[in-house]
């Protein structure tokens, strides 16, 4: 296993999973708009997604694909909660959905779960971070020159 759950203990990631509901997006289908309000979340168990972020100007910018085993929305865990990024289906995705809400309260009740369940967002947002870094530099510096020499 991989991914979000694996960051999870056993009783942990069970009690979590026994709030989700499957879900499931064609490919090219919109699961989320940057600056929507983000009250859900998914893990991928089949297919891919990408996020991407609006660049003035152009079409969306893809930022990372994500797939089976990975978080798909962080934006959930701080009230009230707006998308910092899109997401669309790369491909035909089997996902597990949470809703925000009633995971915010299952933290709440049990803080252990909660703790374990932030460390794992927080490292999927930090992966997340440097993704955005990276492509934000490659669309400053197309031809990856490096700079001056």
């Amino acid at each position: 296993m991989s991914g979000l759950l694996s960051g999870l203990s056993g009783e942990h990631r069970d009690r979590l999973l026994a709030l989700a509901h499957d879900a499931s997006f064609p490919s090219g289908a919109r699961l989320f708009e940057e600056g929507g309000r983000a009250d859900r979340f998914w893990i991928v168990r089949t297919g891919s997604v990408t996020l991407d972020m609006r660049v003035p100007g152009r079409r969306p910018v893809v930022i990372e694909t994500l797939g089976p085993g990975e978080l798909v929305g962080w934006s959930w865990l701080f009230p009230p909660g707006g998308w910092h990024l899109g997401a669309e289906a790369l491909s035909p995705v089997r996902a597990h959905e949470f809703d925000a809400a009633a995971v915010r309260q299952l933290c709440t009740d049990d803080t252990a779960l909660g703790y374990e369940l932030v460390l794992a967002c927080a490292q999927a947002m930090g992966r997340r971070l440097q993704s955005a870094r990276n492509r934000a530099l490659d669309l400053h510096n197309p031809y990856n020159s490096g700079g001056p020499h």
